[in-house]
């Protein structure tokens, strides 16, 4: 299970998503403690690192191309296009112009001439699906990628696309409390042979085993404005990841570990790209594919936790829209 196919290329199937060094939980690390963690995950042989042009308006791409990439050939390199953000508000982009400029924008900032895999972050229902595989089919003929893939597109869409011009991967928030790739896409991608991404496989930190108290999360923290961590739904989600907790310690794992394991049990397409800022959390995730951990264990965790016993919707109202994949119906 350590590695597993990803843009005609294999990998360890834990690799390392960008995000947090740069945006969206909490204050980021310092550039040096952010460099420092790049370094030691290649060097410890995560070899798929995962960025975006949004996260810090290009930070993350800026610090990876510093940390690593006088080492490109040890690694797949991904990133993202299509998500603008102007503070609050978020708007959409895949126009062959916008993914074109982008895409060059991010290889400046990467110090590199390619990237390995390049998402559409976000479906775009204003171009034609055509038009915008077209643009990313010109880039791989012009050598700046090798393939191309989407984040939160629903089964239909990427059939679409799929038909179009063969997509590498397709990347969505999967954990046991995030669920929605199960009501097409999960199927749709081992179907046509496309690698699945889970992004936020520790479901936002809180399958991690450290966030206890809300309270805690700083004021720049995304996730304050997400259902599941508001006050009126958090109580009823931290008696589950209470539970969750003592079944990993049961099983002598952690608990980013177990969530880690489930995940990558749900199909042999599957990846997971866990972000952090710590050294030592990397180390424990990365490791986790050398861990046994039984079925029935795993069984129990779909069962604990889940689209049904989880409060709150994984999304606030103002993303909602920007959201491709299949969803549940309101509980």
């Amino acid at each position: 299970m350590t590695t597993r196919i990803l843009a005609d290329r294999r990998v360890h199937c834990v690799g390392l998503g960008c995000m947090n060094v740069a945006w969206a939980y909490g204050n980021p690390p310092s550039r040096e403690d952010a460099l420092a963690l790049f370094r030691h995950a290649l060097d410890s042989g995560c070899d798929h690192f995962d960025t975006a042009n949004i996260y810090g308006s290009g930070a993350s791409e800026d610090i990876l191309g510093e940390a690593i990439m006088d080492r490109r050939d040890e690694f797949l390199l991904a990133t993202k296009t299509g998500i603008l953000v102007d503070g609050p508000h978020r708007g959409i982009d895949c126009s062959p112009a916008a993914i074109t400029a982008s895409l060059d924008a991010s290889l400046k900032r990467l110090r590199t001439d390619h990237v390995d895999l390049f998402y559409m972050h976000r479906f775009d229902p204003k171009v034609p699906i055509a038009d915008s595989v077209g643009a990313m089919v010109r880039a791989i003929e012009a050598g700046k990628i090798g393939s191309y893939g989407v984040s939160e597109w629903s089964s239909t869409h990427i059939r679409e696309a799929h038909a179009v011009h063969p997509m590498a991967a397709v990347q969505t928030e999967y954990s046991p409390w995030t669920r929605n790739i199960e009501l097409g896409v999960l199927g749709a991608t081992d179907e046509l042979g496309i690698a699945m991404v889970a992004f936020s496989p520790i479901a936002r930190g809180a399958l991690g085993g450290e966030l206890r108290d809300i309270g805690t999360l700083t004021e720049k923290d995304l996730r304050r404005s997400h259902p599941r961590f508001l006050p009126e739904n958090w109580p009823a989600n931290r008696a589950l990841i209470d539970q969750f907790d003592a079944l990993a310690a049961a099983n002598g794992v952690t608990p980013a570990q177990l969530s880690l394991a489930w995940v990558l049990s749900r199909g042999a397409h599957l990846h997971v790209i866990p972000g952090t800022r710590s050294i030592g959390h990397f180390d424990r995730n990365h490791a986790a594919t050398d861990i046994v951990i039984r079925a029935e264990v795993l069984d129990r965790v779909g069962k604990l936790i889940n689209q049904e016993t989880v409060s709150g919707h994984r999304y606030p109202e103002v993303m909602r829209g920007t959201i491709d994949t299949e969803d549940y119906p309101a509980k």
